[in-house]
């Protein structure tokens, strides 16, 4: 007798089905895995602010002193040929001049311009920035997006999964760390910005809509074990899968990814480049209620040669469709419970390398760089910290990734010390603030 069947079970259930008509099921397989019982010590706050994450992630390290924290007075040999900072909606606060789209909206979020952690690896910062936790531990810790993943186990209803990345995954570490495998993000893989974005596993590719709905009625003429079986427990579970299967390939999931949907005007002022549909994808994944969207942006952003041109090149596209995501996001009322907060693993070097083979280059450096942070908690128009005349190091107020997850956290109702569960019982807090040899200044309650 089954007394109670899960909805991943279902799904899991319904699988082998779904293979046999050539359905591409790769984003339901981790999704399905069974679920891992939590300790009795984790339990998420009731005070909820941020239901959904969308986190843009400039793999390679973003230039703090061109973008967000620029220094007009600190000279060629900092500034360069991006010299000039342009005013923005928010008195006092300015931005580099290749951001006049995000400047107008300013009031929509806050810059944390002393984020520090002094480490200089691309691989060991994301994983600082990305759990809090120091490299080199005996654990492999999980990434904020795992853990928030984790916190919806009983709350997200959603088919899609609850953890999503555009396009591919960064590599640079397993972003589960020790939880299961269902954890892990799912990539959609392929382009927002082609003409059809065929995310891996939901839309099928060279399968249309009409072949599939074809396939699935076949197959149910087929299934004469199962129609003669209908009341049988087993079955019923069986044909539950498949409808909730279907349903996120042909119902909820090609929708939300089906940009075709959105006007063109809109899709347009995201800017028709991939960057800028992926934050308008992220936007209707927010609207159908996926906990936590990942835009991974490549990493031409490691930028130790061709520095100025990669800036003029990139930043415009970071601009528009940064921009038009916060403002979508209001438009549509979402931004109160949607965060959105964009950094790389850390910053670039103040001082331009003008010498052979650099020749203008900017190198890795997590002394001091800047965080975008706003909705979901997080207040708008506000600055948190700021560096020296060079942007070198941190002036007031250091921020660590401890401080600035930990802020995170709170927000979205979870309790930061809470115990993560360990497949082999070995005691693991999300994060390890107020441990010994961990640096913090607190949680970022100056934007709270």
């Amino acid at each position: 007798m089954v007394d109670e069947i899960t909805k991943r079970e279902f799904i899991r259930r319904g699988l082998l089905g779904a293979m046999a008509l050539g359905i591409p099921v790769s984003a339901l397989k981790a999704y399905a895995a069974p679920t891992s019982t939590k300790p009795a010590s984790y339990s998420p706050s009731s005070k909820v602010k941020a239901k959904s994450i969308i986190q843009i992630f400039l793999w390679g390290g973003m230039s703090h002193n061109d973008t967000w924290d620029p220094k007009p007075d600190s000279g060629y040999d900092y500034t360069g040929a991006l010299k000039t900072a342009i005013p923005t909606k928010v008195d006092g606060i300015q931005l580099g001049e290749l951001f006049p789209e995000l400047a107008k909206q300013a009031d929509k979020f806050s810059l944390i311009r002393s984020m520090t952690h002094r480490n200089f690896g691309h691989e060991t910062a994301a994983y600082l920035m990305q759990t809090g936790h120091t490299p080199g531990e005996r654990l492999a810790y999980p990434s904020v997006g795992a853990v928030f993943a984790l916190s919806k186990d009983k709350t997200y209803k959603g088919l899609i999964p609850p953890f999503v990345v555009m396009t591919q995954p960064a590599g640079r570490f397993s972003e589960a760390g020790f939880l299961p495998g269902k954890y892990k993000p799912f990539a959609t893989g392929s382009d927002p910005n082609a003409a059809r974005f065929e995310v891996e596993g939901v839309v099928a590719r060279g399968i249309t809509d009409e072949r599939q709905k074809a396939r699935r009625e076949f197959l149910q003429k087929m299934n004469t074990l199962g129609n003669s079986m209908a009341s049988n427990p087993q079955v019923v579970a069986s044909a539950e899968a498949e409808k909730q299967a279907y349903n996120l390939i042909l119902g909820e999931g090609k929708d939300v990814f089906d940009l075709s949907k959105e006007k063109q005007e809109l899709r347009d002022k995201y800017g028709k480049n991939t960057f800028g549909q992926e934050c308008l994808a992220a936007r209707r994944m927010v609207e159908a209620g996926v906990p936590y969207i990942v835009i991974n942006y490549p990493a031409g952003w490691d930028s130790h040669k061709d520095h100025f041109q990669t800036m003029r090149r990139q930043c415009p596209q970071l601009d528009q469709g940064l921009a038009m995501l916060f403002q979508d996001l209001h438009d549509h009322g979402l931004l109160e419970s949607t965060m959105v907060w964009c950094s790389g693993e850390f910053g670039r070097t103040p001082k331009v390398d003008w010498q052979p083979p650099w020749n203008g280059g900017r190198g890795h450096y997590g002394n001091v760089f800047t965080v975008l942070a706003g909705g979901g908690g997080f207040k708008g128009g506000q600055i948190v910290g700021s560096s020296d005349a060079t942007a070198s190091e941190p002036k007031d107020r250091p921020v660590y990734p401890v401080d600035f997850l930990g802020s995170i956290y709170t927000l979205a109702g979870i309790d930061y010390n809470g115990l993560l569960p360990h497949p082999l019982g070995i005691e693991a807090k999300i994060l390890p603030m107020g441990e010994e040899g961990i640096k913090s200044t607190g949680l970022l309650k100056e934007i709270m």
